[in-house]
């Protein structure tokens, strides 16, 4: 057992540069969205092969991510972060100098380990420091950092592409990230002592490796329905055998006991249904307004701006409204928000213009932060501290999947419909008309669970 450190002082320091490490990750996966349609243009792949450098991303960094429950209670913080910057770096320059897409692919795949490592370290670092009444404040200020990623990457992916390369993006961000595996390395301390835990459970990490590989495989089952089900069943069968074998397990990977808290069942299930919907609207949007209303691909990052910079900018307020008025406001607010701007896109999309999609956005962002960053916080304050490390794990997990869910699903929607009589633009308006509807619904639903979690919490103070 290695002894913790004793110095605490400026642990928001520490917290500040691990999220800032996240904070690239996040830049670079974010400005490739508006790459794309030069992407395609360069390596003469489909939207549905090119999607999989964020999906692709997205499914390695939750697999990591996975592991986080075991890595912090084995590896120092040190330890995690200085590896984090490495697969970063190394993922810039093979993503840099790929010469097809398949390398390109393989260096996006790497770089994911960054956000997978670094993600759950700054979690985890906030629940070691912060006492639980200022919870919601402290994991807003470090989210914060992360989500103005979502501001800047889309801008700043579509100028490099107006301007310069996209290969850029990986070039432009190499000496940031080296410059922050130095501080790192001087900076990061031990809070709380690593232990040498009984083996990694290698059985059930392929098993849930084989799952997220199985769900990244259903994009390509656009029109092979057969192929579709037989993978679907194959996933749920590994599923099923997971958490048999989790029943006994004697090996470390995390705890499926968390989900017996109904607390964080219900914070959870909003939880990735928020980020299904993020990811996918930070795909489409960018790529509608190219499509439908012929914009550039900096305008298409543009778009996302205003709302990105308050879905960031907000988080500390919106944890402050969390720690000093309850769950109630900021969820039932913020899910009303997110899901009144996609009934706006549904409903008059094609006819809002480039301003009116941008407003939208607005909205749907400020709503979708106030109830996503609550959601988690929430959720924590209501679970052990034994099993802190294990939930946190499942919810960065969770995120990650179902953000590659969201961008595969929502470009299988996006490029649906196929009318004879409609223009490339008209179709793309009408699949992107049917994901709009999709995500109403999971508004709704998010509704009804957020309900469940504050019943549930005054069923909690009621028995105390």
């Amino acid at each position: 057992m290695q002894e913790s450190s004793t110095k605490k002082s400026n642990p928001m320091v520490v917290v500040a540069i691990v999220a800032l490490m996240s904070f690239m990750g996040v830049l670079t996966e974010t400005s490739m969205n508006v790459t794309f349609p030069a992407l395609m243009r360069e390596f003469k792949v489909s939207l549905s092969t090119v999607q999989w450098v964020t999906a692709g991303y997205l499914l390695m960094a939750a697999l990591v991510m996975l592991t986080s429950a075991y890595m912090k209670r084995r590896f120092t913080n040190r330890q995690l972060f200085v590896a984090a910057a490495i697969l970063f770096g190394l993922g810039d320059v093979i993503c840099g100098a790929a010469l097809n897409f398949w390398v390109l692919l393989v260096g996006r795949l790497i770089q994911a380990g960054c956000v997978g490592l670094c993600t759950p370290l700054m979690v985890n670092i906030v629940l070691e420091v912060v006492p639980q009444h200022k919870l919601g404040t402290y994991i807003g200020l470090a989210n914060l950092i992360i989500l103005i990623a979502p501001a800047m990457g889309p801008t700043f992916g579509g100028a490099v592409v107006a301007f310069a390369s996209w290969r850029m993006i990986f070039w432009g961000t190499l000496p940031i990230a080296l410059i922050l595996m130095v501080l790192g390395s001087k900076k990061i301390k031990q809070y709380t002592p690593t232990q040498k835990q009984y083996a990694f459970d290698w059985t059930r990490f392929i098993l849930l490796g084989l799952v997220a590989l199985i769900v990244g495989l259903n994009n390509l089952g656009s029109g092979a329905y057969i192929s579709f089900i037989v993978l679907l069943l194959l996933s749920i069968g590994l599923t099923t055998l997971f958490v048999k074998k989790s029943k006994n397990a004697t090996k470390a990977l995390f705890s499926l006991d968390v989900f017996k808290n109904k607390a964080f069942l219900f914070s959870f299930l909003p939880y990735i249904m928020l980020q299904f919907a993020n990811v996918g609207i930070n795909f489409l949007l960018p790529n509608y307004v190219q499509d439908v209303f012929q914009a550039t691909s900096l305008i298409g990052g543009l778009i996302l701006l205003p709302g990105s910079l308050l879905n960031g900018f907000g988080q500390p307020v919106y944890g402050w409204m969390l720690d000093n008025f309850g769950g109630k406001l900021p969820l039932y607010m913020g899910d009303i928000l997110f899901t009144l701007a996609l009934a706006s896109l549904a409903l008059w999309g094609p006819h809002m213009g480039v301003l009116g999609i941008t407003i939208a956005y607005l909205i749907f962002a400020i709503g979708r932060s106030m109830a996503f960053g609550n959601s988690v916080a929430y959720g924590l304050k209501h679970i052990n501290q034994e099993l802190q490390n294990d939930a946190n794990a499942l919810y960065n997990t969770g995120q990650q999947v179902a953000g590659a869910i969201g961008t595969t699903v929502l470009a299988l929607m996006m490029g649906s419909v196929h009318h004879p009589g409609y223009t490339r633009a008209q179709n793309i308006s009408a699949g992107s008309g049917w994901a709009f509807i999709l995500l109403v619904i999971l508004g709704l639903i998010i509704l009804g669970f957020f309900h469940r979690l504050v019943n549930l919490d005054k069923q909690i103070k009621q028995t105390n």
